[in-house]
């Protein structure tokens, strides 16, 4: 299964940039999504940014990835 999460990009140079996720900072490429600019939402997945999203879109995602992750603890689930 592949999962692609939503991070904001904070910094960029050329076609790298860093997006971060609860405090977590990654370099990420930018290669797909050269038109990103510093405040979007983007997926990412292996290292790739491979989409821009909407703030909200993010949010809810990202939100339901915390819930999952709860649940998980709570429940004995890895």
């Amino acid at each position: 299964m592949c999962l692609a999460v939503p991070m904001k990009l904070v910094r960029s140079e050329k076609s790298i940039g860093v997006v971060e996720l609860s405090g977590i900072e990654r370099e990420v490429s930018l290669d797909l999504v050269p038109e990103a600019k510093i405040g979007d939402y983007l997926l990412i997945h292996a290292g790739f940014a491979i989409s821009i999203i909407d703030e909200k879109e993010a949010k809810e995602t990202i939100e339901t990835i915390r819930e999952y992750l709860s649940y998980g603890e709570e429940n004995g689930v890895s």
